[in-house]
C-alpha cells in the first residue's frame, strides 16, 4: 500500500472560483514528500538536505485535474517512488477525497540529485537509492 498524508484544505488555498488554487496542489506534493521520507524511509527530508548535503529538485512536472477540491475538504495525498535512475528519481502522486477512492488530481513529479556544496549532478547514494528500492511501487496512473 502506498504512503497517506492527510491534510485539509484551508482557506487561504482556495482561489475566487472557490475552489483550490491549482498551484497549490505542488505544494501538497511536497509537503506529503515530506512526511514520506519521515514515515516510509526514516530519514528527515531536512536531513538529508542539510546533513547529507543531498538535494532532490524537480526537474520535470506533470498533473492531470479531473474534479476540484473545496475548502473544508479533508483530502489524502499518495506519495510512491515510481521509477529509480542512476541519477534521479521519479515520484507519483494521487490526491483524494478522505471518503472516495478515485483520485482527483494525479501526478509526478521527476527529481534529480543534487550536491549541494556545488550544485552539480550525481549519483543517487547507495544508501538513500536502498531505502527508495524498498519502495519502488511502480505507476499511480
Amino acid at each position: 500500500m502506498a504512503f497517506r498524508s492527510k491534510l485539509r484544505i484551508r482557506f487561504g488555498d482556495i482561489d475566487r472560483a472557490g475552489i483550490v488554487y491549482y498551484p497549490r496542489f505542488m505544494h501538497y506534493f511536497h509537503v506529503a514528500l515530506e512526511e514520506f521520507f519521515a514515515d516510509e524511509l526514516g530519514i528527515e527530508y531536512h536531513t538529508v538536505v542539510d546533513t547529507h548535503r543531498i538535494g532532490l529538485p524537480t526537474v520535470h512536472l506533470e498533473s492531470d485535474f479531473s474534479r476540484p477540491f473545496s475548502y473544508g475538504d479533508n483530502i489524502e495525498v499518495e506519495v510512491r517512488v515510481r521509477k529509480l535512475g542512476r541519477t534521479s528519481v521519479t515520484f507519483g502522486y494521487r490526491v483524494f477525497e478522505e471518503s472516495e477512492d478515485d483520485p482527483r488530481i494525479v501526478g509526478h513529479n521527476v527529481t534529480v540529485c543534487l550536491d549541494m556544496d556545488n550544485f552539480k549532478k550525481m549519483d543517487i547514494p547507495d544508501w538513500l537509492r536502498q531505502l527508495f528500492e524498498k519502495q519502488l511501487g511502480g505507476p499511480l496512473e
